[in-house]
């Protein structure tokens, strides 16, 4: 997961993808004009670089928040103190300490229509924008601090077998469109449960992705053919 988000979905078409997962009620902000939305890690320890509207369950209720993209923070008056001592933009071995006590009762989910993806290539740097079908459902892990201010990092797990062409190292953890899971999820359940273990221990690929080679993320503009990756066969465990 190389650090980059975009949503860029009209309110009709986000309300209608809400309702199928049975969260009609969640609010989303969407920019007057129309654009897209780029979401970044808060490298150079800005706090205000955030992923907007991240998904949480809190205080029995089903919410949207703005949280810092970058897990380890400290609250500092009405901000964050961002520390870069540590990259914990994602967050991979989940047995870490770091990890322990989010990945069972604060886990959310970024809602994305693209990620930015790379990998070294004969010593230079290649990237790829890669674009869902339907929108992409990403598990992430956050904690909240005593200013009411939040902090998170997306969940990555080891490479995906068919993706490796595009990024060889780690794999974001993409979530099913499925309100049972959602649930599940989102819930304080153990992610010992087989639902959730069987998910951390294989990542899966739930719409076709289509995965373009480009210079920079934002502008998207493509070097060469897309890349279409087929989605994984999958069914909850219970």
């Amino acid at each position: 997961m190389c650090g980059y988000l975009r949503r860029h979905i009209a309110p009709k078409s986000l309300l209608e993808f809400l309702a199928l997962l049975e969260m009609p009620q969640l609010e989303f902000y969407f920019p007057e004009d129309g654009r897209p939305q780029h979401f970044y890690p808060a490298f150079g320890g800005i706090p205000e670089k955030q992923i907007k509207d991240l998904v949480i369950y809190e205080d029995g209720q089903l919410k949207t928040v703005n949280a810092t993209w970058w897990y380890e923070c400290k609250a500092a008056g009405d901000t964050l103190r961002v520390n870069l001592g540590k990259q914990t933009l994602n967050a991979r071995n989940l047995h870490l300490e770091c990890w322990r006590e989010a990945i069972h009762y604060r886990r959310g989910i970024a809602l994305a229509t693209g990620i930015g993806e790379a990998i070294e290539r004969n010593g230079k740097k290649q990237q790829f924008y890669v674009e869902g079908v339907v929108p992409l459902l990403l598990g992430c892990v956050y904690q909240k601090f005593p200013n009411g201010l939040y902090s998170c990092a997306v969940i990555t797990r080891n490479a995906h077998p068919r993706f490796k062409d595009f990024h060889d190292d780690a794999f974001p953890l993409m979530l099913p469109s499925d309100p049972a899971f959602l649930n599940l999820w989102l819930s304080n359940t153990s992610e010992t449960h087989p639902a959730i273990a069987s998910l951390l221990d294989q990542p899966k690929i739930f719409t076709n992705l289509t995965v373009t080679p480009v210079k920079t993320y934002k502008d998207a503009v493509p070097l060469g053919a897309s890349t279409v990756v087929t989605p994984d066969e999958w069914g909850m465990v219970s």
